[in-house]
């Protein structure tokens, strides 16, 4: 693919860029200095002060308390490469000090072992998160490097990669082992793009096709530990932890969910850097099966607080729900290298999904507080009051112990621009993923600069337009083709394509509408998406929704709130003959557009005091119910909300 400069120009989203870059990331920061009133401590700060010999203390929170701020570290960059702050810089900065001053003489860095358990390095690579922590610390560093053209966190980052390298392997002496949460992996790939160094790549590869082997390194290690653990004692869950099988040989996504989504991104990306045939089939097998089976209509994938895990196919309960959000931005990481192995309609339509609803509805709209776990049906009697609940929240976090998700959001939303394109090599075809407003600047396969730009009017219309701007001078043209995804939005309309204001006839390849022809300055493109409110239905295997229909309209799944209609939402039917309007809420929660429906309830008023039961009546009284998108949930007072409703 060609290096391109993307900028991001669109109401909707820029928003969320100008929320990130003036709440979020300092908002984050107080947090992981513990100085947010009420919310959980962090200690990520602290730690690092204590390593750093700065100040005596314990060592407070997670064994992985240090990816917490690498992951802050790295939103800061993206954020820096779309607008530079000298002020947030010089902030990233001194943690980039702090940072340095923790590391070893030998590179290693990680202060859970450098305060609690010095000497014990590498001996619990099943719970202990090193290679995890090593792997976020090199997402940052790659990142802010790229943004700043500031090195010094790169060679913290290069001195701990190097000394993981000489440790493990099949050479002698070293350890023929893996972390127990990938992560690692898929940042080896990004410094190996950073620096061109192999050993990288090769080391990366080596950590997938080390998992799984047998006999198992996690049984082994649990063993010569005397069978101890830092949280539980019995034997390793291989499966739990996508070990229990090579990973070509796996068919189905089992286990803790973030863990298996960061470790098929990584797959991902090495089936396509080193045309392994054999990877790739297990990718594409394993996304069939995540993204057909295992995947919520939000976007969320993981249906159990037990292990944050998969279950099994079409177990997808709403109100048990966990859909972490780390996982489902792990899920976006992994379309976005699918689509770098293929471009197919499909990943980018999992990657939409995801972002517009599970993603973006696990953080409020002042920036300042988090959902960890994404319910699609809450009863916050249920969440106080049911021990198998509890982990549902009716309320967003100002922050957790254990807060992996939230500087996750921050990083993923100030990169987007890198999920909306992508131009070949050559420069001859450009694929649109995500409409999204924004420029986006290449070179043809002439050798012509060009710049498209889109704007689009989504997630509210359907409009988008492209104009296409060339070089001064150039009176040639530029050829090459537009690849415009065509959504599955499950509507009933086809999209019209107009070029310079004529209709085209456009040729459909793997969900992607191509148009090839040579490009002047000024030509514009309309591309008219059919947004439709419908009514959709799940799998009748997906026990949970069985009866009942959940409401989308383009991208975005609705839901109802204790709020705008009557509780117990679980009595709403929605009636056999719906009448959905759509109606714009300029003032509601931002500003949205709202889905209203005909709808019964069930009269409880005659219902005999104290009986919790009789006799079906089916006395049922109508209603006009109204419902909002899923990501806009949560942000008045709390009450139940539910996506799927009788039907």
């Amino acid at each position: 693919m060609q290096t391109t400069q993307v900028h991001i120009r669109d109401k909707f989203w820029e928003d969320y860029s100008e929320l990130v870059r003036r709440t979020v990331i300092p908002y984050q920061w107080e947090a992981l200095n513990d100085r947010i009133a009420g919310a959980e401590p962090s200690y990520a700060i602290r730690n690092f002060r204590i390593a750093a010999g700065l100040e005596q203390g314990e060592f407070g929170g997670w064994v992985f308390q240090d990816s917490d701020l690498y992951k802050w570290l790295e939103a800061v960059a993206y954020s820096l490469r779309n607008q530079p702050d000298p002020e947030l810089e010089n902030i990233a900065d001194g943690a980039i000090d702090l940072i340095g001053q923790a590391q070893h003489d030998n590179g290693y860095i990680n202060t859970y072992f450098t305060i609690k358990e010095p000497g014990n390095e590498w001996t619990n690579l099943y719970e202990a998160h090193e290679l995890y922590c090593a792997g976020h610390l090199i997402e940052a560093a790659v990142a802010y490097a790229e943004a700043t053209g500031k090195h010094k966190i790169m060679d913290i980052a290069c001195r701990f990669a190097d000394l993981i390298d000489t440790l493990f392997g099949t050479g002698e002496n070293q350890k023929r082992a893996y972390c127990g949460h990938q992560e690692i992996e898929l940042a080896l790939v990004k410094l190996y793009h950073a620096t061109g160094e192999e050993r990288y790549l090769n080391l990366s590869r080596y950590f997938i096709d080390e998992r799984g082997s047998s006999p198992s390194y996690f049984t082994q290690e649990w063993e010569r530990r005397g069978r101890t653990g830092i949280w539980s004692q019995g034997s390793p869950n291989l499966e739990m932890y996508q070990s229990h099988l090579p990973v070509r040989e796996q068919t189905a996504a089992v286990g803790h969910s973030v863990r298996a989504v960061y470790m098929y991104t990584a797959m991902a990306d090495l089936a396509r850097l080193t045309n392994d045939a054999s990877l790739r089939a297990a990718c594409e097998r394993l996304w069939a099966n995540t993204t057909r089976k295992q995947m919520y209509i939000t976007g969320g994938v993981g249906a159990t607080h037990l292990g944050e895990a998969f279950t099994f196919d079409y177990d997808l309960p709403n109100d048990a729900v966990y859909a972490e959000t780390c996982a489902s931005i792990g899920l976006i990481f992994w379309a976005r290298r699918m689509l770098r192995l293929e471009a197919k309609s499909e990943y980018a339509d999992v990657m939409e999904r995801a972002l517009y609803n599970n993603v973006l509805g696990s953080m409020s709209k002042d920036g300042k507080h988090f959902f960890y776990v994404n319910p699609l049906e809450v009863w916050p009697e249920a969440s106080k009051r049911n021990p198998d609940k509890h982990h549902v929240k009716p309320i967003r976090q100002k922050w957790f112990g254990c807060s992996c998700c939230p500087p996750n959001v921050a990083r993923l939303l100030s990169s987007l621009n890198d999920y909306i394109y992508d131009v070949s090599a050559e420069g001859n075809t450009v694929h649109v993923h995500l409409y999204i407003g924004s420029t986006v600047q290449f070179t043809s396969l002439e050798g012509q600069e060009v710049t498209l730009s889109q704007r689009s009017e989504l997630p509210w219309n359907g409009k988008v337009d492209f104009n296409v701007s060339l070089a001064p001078g150039n009176a040639n043209g530029a050829a090459f083709t537009l690849a415009l995804r065509v959504p599955n939005w499950f509507q009933s309309g086809q999209p019209v394509l107009r070029v310079n204001g004529v209709v085209q006839e456009v040729t459909v390849n793997n969900g992607y509408a191509h148009i090839n022809r040579l490009w002047s300055e000024g030509d514009t493109l309309e591309w008219l998406l059919p947004l439709e409110t419908k009514l959709i239905e799940a799998h009748p295997q997906i026990r949970a929704d069985a009866g009942k229909a959940a409401i989308q309209r383009g991208p975005l799944v609705y839901c109802v709130e204790e709020a705008d209609n009557r509780a117990p939402l679980a009595s709403l039917y929605i009636a056999e003959t719906a009448h959905l309007t759509e109606r714009e809420a300029p003032h509601l929660l931002g500003g949205c557009v709202v889905v209203e429906g005909d709808g019964l309830v069930a009269d409880g008023s005659a219902w005999p005091e104290d009986q919790p039961y009789q006799p079906i009546r089916k006395t049922r009284n109508p209603v006009r119910f109204t419902a909002i998108p899923y990501y806009l949930w949560g942000n008045r007072e709390p009450g139940e909300m539910s996506v799927w409703l009788r039907n």
